[in-house]
């Protein structure tokens, strides 16, 4: 495997890692604190609510898994050095930037949504650092999509 794949799936890894760590949250926010022994639960609030910790922790994992798809898929498929190169950051830019937009939303009543108030609530610095990199690499990925379409029905 070439090491832009490796490095690839190496980012992925950590992405999904965020989001299996998230899913601690989510335990805790849904029993109200940490079990220290079986029946005994150390009791403290973490922020946000167990819907939102639920995202995070599936979004984390869902987005990881995409990164080593795609770092797979560039492997096998021997992609042109310029589209793969393309693709390496589009996809590992995305990875992280859904991560910071999961957390922001999380941390934000505003659910970084938006950059400024929203119906679901104030916006926060933690709702603006989710919300800006997100907008900025969803219409990346799409572009990655794009490039991805180009190639496999291309000729050649």
């Amino acid at each position: 495997m070439d090491s832009r794949s490796r490095r690839m799936l190496g980012h992925g890894a950590v992405v999904m890692l965020i989001g299996l760590i998230a899913g601690f949250g989510l335990i805790m926010s849904l029993i109200g604190g940490f079990e220290v022994f079986p029946g005994k639960i150390l009791n403290f609030e973490v922020p946000g609510d167990a819907s939102a910790w639920a995202r995070t922790h599936l979004g984390g994992i869902t987005n990881g898994m995409m990164v080593i798809l795609f770092a797979l898929f560039m492997h096998v498929a021997a992609l042109p050095q310029r589209q793969a190169g393309q693709l390496y950051w589009m996809l590992v830019g995305t990875g992280y930037a859904n991560t910071a937009f999961y957390w922001g939303g999380l941390l934000s009543p505003s659910r970084a949504l938006t950059i400024g108030d929203n119906p679901h609530g104030e916006s926060t610095i933690f709702g603006v650092l989710g919300f800006l990199p997100a907008l900025v690499f969803a219409i990346v990925l799409l572009i990655a999509m794009v490039i991805v379409i180009r190639w496999a029905f291309s000729r050649a």
